[in-house]
């Protein structure tokens, strides 16, 4: 019988690894729930720079006393362009959404939004990410529910899906209300 050198056993046990950990991450129950050290805490501050001629986003509209969606979206993340139906139908449905936009260059956000859409109730960029590091922003999207005293009620990662707007957005919108 040949032997086996570990060189040729490397490739093996490395993908076999790899089999075991997307097993075990797999196995959770929600893949979006990661931690969130925001929850039940002040929103941070707003950090972003005006985007176009858009009204811009203000501190003061997360404490204005409504409960309100703050959606953190580039136009080069695909998710985000999956999301974007939902977000103008929660929009339709009367819920106040704030746009950051995150790492992007201006151009092509302008441009995203004028070909599907603008849910947006004010906006503003993060060109550095630094607003984005400061809540804690795992990457694009990520949504988070505000309610009327500016406190993170709901930390969402990944796109929000219809059963992600049915089972998890609506239900803490209507929490914080």
């Amino acid at each position: 019988m040949a032997k086996i050198s570990p060189l040729m056993a490397a490739p093996l046990v490395i993908v076999a690894g790899f089999t075991v950990l997307a097993f075990v991450g797999l196995q959770r129950e929600n893949p979006n729930d990661l931690p969130s050290a925001m929850e039940g805490r002040a929103a941070p501050a707003v950090e972003v720079i005006p985007l176009g001629e858009k009204t811009p986003l203000r501190d003061s509209d997360l404490r204005s006393g409504d409960v309100k969606l703050v959606n953190f979206w580039a136009s080069w993340c695909a998710p985000c362009r999956v999301e974007h139906p939902n977000l103008e139908t929660l929009s339709d449905q009367g819920i106040t959404i704030y746009g950051v936009n995150y790492k992007d260059k201006p151009g092509n956000a302008l441009k995203f939004l004028n070909d599907l859409g603008d849910p947006y109730t004010a906006i503003g960029a993060d060109e550095a990410g630094r607003m984005a590091l400061n809540w804690g922003v795992y990457g694009v999207p990520e949504t988070y529910v505000i309610d009327g005293n500016g406190r993170v009620v709901l930390r969402f990662a990944g796109p929000i899906t219809e059963r992600a707007m049915e089972n998890q957005i609506l239900p803490a919108i209507e929490k914080a209300r």
